[in-house]
C-alpha cells in the first residue's frame, strides 16, 4: 500500500508548553488508525497540524504527498479541497442551507461541474439513507442526521484522507454507533485512509491498529 501520512520528530509549543514531543508515526492508503490518549496529550494538537490549521516547531508532516511543514497557505487550502477532509464531534453544519445545500457547498467550493455536483450529492445522501430528507434543514435533523450530512459532505469532493475528531462525542450510543459502522463501510468503499481520534475504545474497532498518546508522545 502506498503511504498517505507521515509525521516525524514533530514538536509542538506554545508558549513554553510543549505539547508534542518528537511525535512520529506513518498511515497507508485506505487504512485506518485510532487515536487515543487522556485531556492535554496531545491529540488535538497532532490532528491540527495534519490538517494545516497549526504547523509543527519541528519536524516534517506529509499527508497525501505535500510536506505541510513547508507548504505555502494556497497548497494547505487546496489539499483541503481535493485530498483531506475533518468530521468533527460537532457537525458544523450552515444553518439556513438544507442537508442537499450542505453537501454541495464544498463540490461548489471545489470547482465541481454543476452536473456531477447533483450526482454526487444523490449518490451520498443514499449512502447515508438520507435522500429523503434532502431539503430538510439541520434544526429540523436528529443528532445522528446531522452527523451522517456531515460524513457525506466530508466525502463529497472524495478525499484520500479523513481526520476525524471524536465523531460519535456528540452522540447517544445508538446513534453513536450507527455513525460508527457508516465511517466503517464508506471508508471501506471509497478506499479512505481515516485517523480517528477517541476516547472510547468501541470506536477504534473499526481501526486496524491504535496509537496511544500521553504527555505529547506515542506510547
Amino acid at each position: 500500500m502506498s503511504e498517505m501520512c507521515r509525521v516525524e520528530d514533530v514538536h509542538k509549543s506554545y508558549g513554553k508548553t510543549e505539547v508534542l514531543r518528537g511525535v512520529s508515526f506513518s498511515m497507508d492508503a485506505a487504512e485506518r488508525v485510532g487515536l487515543m490518549g487522556p485531556s492535554g496529550s496531545g491529540k488535538s494538537t497532532l490532528l491540527n497540524c495534519l490538517s494545516g490549521i497549526d504547523r509543527p516547531d519541528s519536524g516534517q508532516v506529509s499527508i497525501a504527498g505535500l510536506d505541510l511543514s513547508h507548504a505555502s497557505t494556497r497548497d494547505i487550502a487546496a489539499l483541503r479541497r481535493t485530498d483531506v477532509s475533518t468530521v468533527f464531534q460537532f457537525f458544523h453544519l450552515l444553518p439556513t442551507l438544507t442537508a442537499y445545500e450542505n453537501i454541495q457547498l464544498s463540490l461548489q467550493l471545489a470547482g465541481v461541474k454543476p452536473a456531477e455536483r447533483g450526482e454526487r450529492v444523490k449518490e451520498l445522501l443514499e449512502a447515508v439513507q438520507l435522500e429523503h430528507r434532502a431539503a430538510a434543514l439541520p434544526e429540523t435533523l436528529s443528532g445522528g442526521e446531522q452527523q451522517r450530512v456531515a460524513i457525506a459532505r466530508a466525502l463529497a469532493h472524495r478525499p484520500k484522507v479523513i481526520l476525524a475528531d471524536e465523531p460519535t462525542g456528540n452522540l447517544d450510543s445508538h446513534a453513536g454507533m450507527n455513525i460508527l459502522n457508516l465511517l466503517d463501510e464508506l471508508a471501506a468503499r471509497y478506499r479512505i485512509a481515516m485517523l480517528i481520534v477517541t476516547h472510547s475504545e468501541e470506536v477504534t474497532r473499526i481501526c486496524g491498529r491504535v496509537l496511544h498518546m500521553r504527555d505529547g508522545q506515542l506510547v
